[in-house]
């Protein structure tokens, strides 16, 4: 055995499983088959730009254990997340709070903005919700729903709310203020010069091969390590045996463009179903960046299919059981670990990736 771990996968869940091994005296080499470290919180410099190529990431939580630890490789900026919502010819901000229901109904105070969805709420007369769409109704009636849920929601899974689930909206972040910071967390910005060089320093003084898969490389190198860190598919690790889990996908179009400052925010959803993508990112906001040009990306859902880019697992109900039989065989594997977005087939946010990570890394020392 060369190494005491092998990790595999190169993003934030395996770079802080590698960092805590290797911490404490074990060698790891980390294997990833993209051609770069930092996994889908990724940055790559454009115009002087850091774009983030696999969709908007920022950090936040109400975690300070957590904030401490990140801030080991980053000074973060100040940046708070107040995304703004296009449908039509209309703009509002999110989520929803007073600056959007004042846009919606010309309104001012708290009780107007409660009376107006308790009214509609009431005209929607849904006491048990069958799908996502009666779920909406029965919380912030009709209005909200049909103009800031439903288009980008339809687009976002690729099916009609009234096919989807109820789970899906357990709840919807009302707030009868004029805030326009989407998250509650104490804590949140984005690491000063990206992601990236977040990840290279989590993974300094341990070995990493790109352009490396795992299933090839386990066949020239059996016994290259005693454990596995296993942060991919977790049915592509069994093979598919028990059927393929199901994702949804996202594609991404990406341009320069000759302007200093293309939207006025970094992140604008578009919530008409008329048009194709979901929202648009201009990156240098996140930075509060004054270059000369400016970065932008479209994003457009997409159902997954197998050797495409998995992005956010579909947990219904039929999933879920299916991911409980994987489980199974997971638990049987000895001497793998299985973790991250993928291997636990859940959609984390990043400081549960870390807190997840650092508590399988306790775990298996």
């Amino acid at each position: 055995m060369k190494y005491d771990y092998l990790i595999v996968g190169a993003g934030l869940y395996g770079a802080v499983m590698a960092h805590e091994l290797h911490q404490r005296g074990k060698k790891c080499l980390v294997i990833d088959r993209r051609d770069h470290i930092a996994g889908n919180i990724y940055c790559e410099d454009i115009e002087g730009i850091h774009v983030h190529k696999y969709g908007a990431h920022i950090f936040h939580t109400s975690d300070k254990k957590i904030w401490d630890y990140m801030n080991q490789f980053a000074e973060f900026n100040h940046y708070i997340n107040s995304p703004v919502a296009v449908y039509k010819d209309e703009l509002y901000n999110l989520p929803f709070n007073m600056n959007t229901f004042s846009k919606m109904w010309g309104i001012r105070t708290p009780q107007e903005a409660k009376d107006m969805i308790a009214r509609q709420v009431e005209e929607a007369g849904i006491t048990e919700p069958k799908n996502l769409e009666e779920q909406c109704l029965s919380l912030v009636g009709r209005d909200v729903f049909e103009k800031l849920v439903k288009g980008y929601t339809e687009k976002q899974w690729g099916r009609d709310c009234k096919d989807l689930p109820s789970f899906i909206i357990r709840r919807l972040p009302v707030r009868f203020t004029y805030d326009n910071n989407y998250f509650n967390d104490r804590y949140q910005g984005i690491p000063i010069g990206g992601y990236t060089a977040v990840v290279e320093r989590m993974l300094e003084g341990i070995e990493v091969r790109t352009n490396t898969d795992f299933f090839k490389f386990r066949e020239e190198h059996p016994d290259i390590a005693e454990k596995i860190i296993f942060t991919g598919m977790i049915d592509e690790y069994f093979g598919y045996q028990l059927g393929a889990l199901e994702y949804r996908s996202v594609r991404f179009e990406t341009e320069v463009l000759d302007c200093e400052n293309y939207q006025g925010n970094a992140v604008v959803n578009y919530t008409d179903k008329e048009v194709p993508y979901t929202r648009v990112i201009e990156h240098k906001h996140f930075e509060f960046g004054k270059q000369d040009k400016t970065v932008i990306s479209r994003e457009y859902s997409s159902e997954w299919q197998v050797g495409m880019e998995p992005y956010y697992p579909v947990n219904d109900a039929k999933n879920s059981e299916l991911y409980a039989e994987y489980k199974k065989l997971a638990a049987a594997e000895e001497n793998v670990t299985f973790g991250g977005r993928l291997g636990n087939y859940q959609y984390y946010d990043m400081d549960k990736v870390v807190g997840a990570a650092l508590a399988a890394a306790e775990a298996i020392l």
